[in-house]
């Protein structure tokens, strides 16, 4: 398996993996469009794939927390999602582990997620690669007849 920075071959690829993955438990957003570009709307320097046999199976967005000089520090991860068929097989945390890097690597000092309080297994994910809650607004969604929590979490980059 390869991890990289995503390519414009991957576009299909990527909007199929982003429809594939959407559900309500872990998005509060509506269904992704898989008509609507990928790569663009992201920046494909911004993408990081994990591909087999040039496939996406896997990917990280990585992103700017705000445009705010004083806030250049602070790098977010503003979505991860693996192949539903390839989960468990370790994806997550080669995505998780070279998006730290990639952000490392930019000058960050902190990385900023949100979780849904619905999605116990990336907040176990995370928890695992370091990032702790760090703010939790309390039933600010309501998704599939079930009111869920908005988990902020946080990874000091410079432990």
């Amino acid at each position: 398996m390869e991890v990289r920075t995503a390519r414009n071959e991957d576009e299909p690829g990527l909007r199929a993996l982003d429809a594939a993955t959407w559900s309500p438990r872990v998005s509060p957003g509506p269904r992704p469009d898989p008509e609507r570009e990928f790569l663009s709307r992201h920046g494909a320097e911004n993408v990081i794939v994990a591909a087999e046999g040039g496939d996406p199976v896997g990917f990280l967005i990585l992103g700017t927390w705000t445009d705010l000089e004083s806030a250049r520090h602070v790098l977010v991860f503003n979505g991860l999602a693996v192949d539903p068929a390839r989960q468990g097989e370790g994806i997550g945390s080669r995505l998780l582990e070279a998006g730290i890097e990639r952000a490392r690597e930019r000058g960050a000092r902190r990385l900023l997620l949100r979780v849904l309080s619905t999605n116990g297994a990336a907040r176990r994910l995370y928890e695992r690669h370091g990032f702790t809650v760090e703010a939790t607004l309390r039933a600010v969604f309501y998704l599939d007849g079930a009111y869920a929590d908005d988990d902020f979490m946080a990874l000091d980059l410079n432990r």
